[in-house]
């Protein structure tokens, strides 16, 4: 079968909540998604975003999965966007969940703020001298060459992410990222963030372990409406099952987008929407040399459209 119309809810990146406050609170489609997560919450989404502290919050974390939601919702609506498949790699996951129905919309609210405070606990005791570096312009042999230069010290490291050719993001410990940054940049490379938490690495096993315990088995997954590409390796997902061994699998598997494109371009795919903030998954190389890109920001459903008028 062929699909023609794709569906991207991004990874989470910081996101002020200037940004994205008056979508939250003016947009029909986020206002309807914030109400049922104050009520699955017991607290306003709102004003808990506008005090947190920290770009990982339970509360941006819940924000983050609604404005994609209401993003993609508005889409439908406005921009005539009727996807066939849905992708989300990493963070994105979670709102793909809820779109397809494999989780019903205050199940994934609850899942989303529970696994946050995981996260935090974990981490709070666990590796806490780990973080993910991201860079650019960094062809695989080189960086191999670097990495085993970290080998030779013994210093643990793993491939957190591969997103387009040449952009990595390396977990390590935090001593070394200097080291690295400089590294990187002797071979032409561009270093860019730094991401705490860190993600996605066969380290964090003990993290998945307890996530599944004390959070995703109290959750039951339905088969999704529509197909989903796993983030980790582009394979097509048409079962609830598949989709919690995806969601499990995200805590210490490294994710590939190039994987996902490739699966989408493979299934026929030819436009896709990226649904949310976003400044990386729909701009890369990879991704806009492939499809045609739609751009489903909160800042574009605030501007004004203008309206055409019949002769």
């Amino acid at each position: 079968m062929a699909y023609h119309t794709a569906l991207v809810f991004p990874g989470m990146g910081p996101v002020p909540f200037a940004e994205v406050g008056r979508f939250m609170v003016a947009c029909p489609q986020a206002r309807e998604l914030v109400a049922v997560a104050d009520d699955t919450l017991g607290y306003s989404l709102v004003d808990a975003y506008r005090r947190a502290e920290g770009d990982y919050s339970e509360a941006a974390q819940v924000a983050f999965f609604v404005n994609c939601l209401a993003s993609a919702h508005w889409a439908r609506e406005h921009l005539d966007i009727t996807p066939e498949i849905v992708a989300g790699p990493s963070f994105g996951e979670k709102a793909a969940l809820a779109y397809t129905g494999a989780l019903d919309l205050p199940d994934a609210i609850r899942l989303t703020a529970e696994i946050a405070g995981c996260l935090e606990a974990y981490f709070a005791d666990h590796h806490r001298d780990i973080v993910t570096l991201s860079f650019v312009r960094a062809p695989r042999e080189e960086l191999d060459t670097i990495l085993a230069e970290l080998d030779e010290a013994g210093e643990w490291h793993e491939i957190s992410c591969h997103i387009d050719d040449g952009f990595w993001m390396v977990s390590l410990a935090e001593q070394r990222v200097e080291w690295m940054r400089e590294r990187l940049r002797a071979i032409g490379s561009l270093p860019l963030y730094t991401m705490r938490p860190p993600m996605h690495a066969s380290a964090f096993a003990p993290l998945r372990a307890k996530a599944e315990r004390e959070v995703v088995s109290r959750y039951t997954f339905a088969d999704p409406a529509l197909p989903v590409v796993a983030d980790q390796d582009g394979r097509l997902l048409h079962t609830g099952e598949e989709l919690r061994t995806m969601l499990l699998d995200s805590f210490d598997h490294p994710m590939n987008w190039p994987s996902v494109t490739t699966a989408l371009r493979d299934a026929g795919v030819r436009r896709l929407c990226v649904a949310g903030p976003d400044s990386l998954f729909g701009r890369v190389p990879g991704t806009v040399r492939t499809f045609d890109v739609v751009a489903a920001q909160p800042r574009l459903a605030m501007t004004p459209r203008r309206l055409t008028r019949a002769a």
